[in-house]
């Protein structure tokens, strides 16, 4: 019984030491995969961020900033993939802000491209009234394109400048009149003696001052 006894013991001690070393054996096997994993993240964050920071990888601007986004939220702790992804924000940051400054350029360039045609248009259309009030015979037809044109101005007595010279950069203006009085003259004269030489709009698209030179 003594033998038996003692043969039990020591099956248990060698069966128990096995079990150790077995959970030991497994715990550094699992320790040894998850540090591979984490330096295949950390591989793979370091070349993405090298693909990011370099300026034909074909991305879009916000496709870059939301891979970055996506290693941000890694929360790698590696010194080197903290330093790129610095350099990367850097980048993507003067990138934004070149991109912005070009939605602006050609955010001007439509608005000054509208007002030049809005220019035009409204040019043509006021030699056209000038030309018609001028030209009635009718004196109802002259006050009805006189209602028209004021159609165009912020008010009636919108000013209006007549240059009656320029030289050396001074420029002479005539006495200053409202654009109800100059149509009147219009339709009084039978004439229009004076060219359109500028125009000024406020931010509703009505004429706000005008600007007329001897022909």
């Amino acid at each position: 019984m003594k033998s038996l006894h003692r043969i039990f013991i020591l099956v248990f001690i060698v069966a128990a030491s096995a079990g150790i070393f077995s959970c030991k054996s497994q715990k550094k096997i699992a320790a040894k995969q998850a540090a591979e994993a984490e330096a295949r993240k950390v591989a793979k964050a370091k070349a993405d961020l090298e693909e990011l920071l370099s300026d034909n990888n074909g991305f879009t601007l916000d496709e870059k900033e939301s891979r970055l986004k996506v290693i941000k939220d890694m929360n790698i702790d590696d010194a080197d993939v903290k330093e790129l992804i610095v350099k990367v924000d850097e980048k993507l940051k003067r990138e934004r802000e070149a991109f912005a400054a070009k939605e602006r350029a050609e955010k001007l360039a439509r608005e000054r491209e509208e007002q030049l045609r809005r220019e035009g248009e409204d040019q043509k259309g006021l030699d056209d009234y000038f030309g018609l009030i001028a030209g009635s015979t009718n004196l109802g037809t002259a006050n009805r394109y006189i209602s028209e044109a004021l159609g165009l101005f912020a008010s009636d007595n919108t000013p209006v400048l007549i240059i009656i010279s320029k030289s050396g950069g001074i420029v002479d203006y005539d006495r200053p009149t409202t654009i109800k009085k100059y149509l009147e003259y219009l339709k009084d004269q039978k004439v229009v003696r004076n060219k359109i030489e500028n125009v000024v709009y406020d931010s509703n698209g009505k004429i706000t001052e005008l600007e007329l030179i001897k022909k």
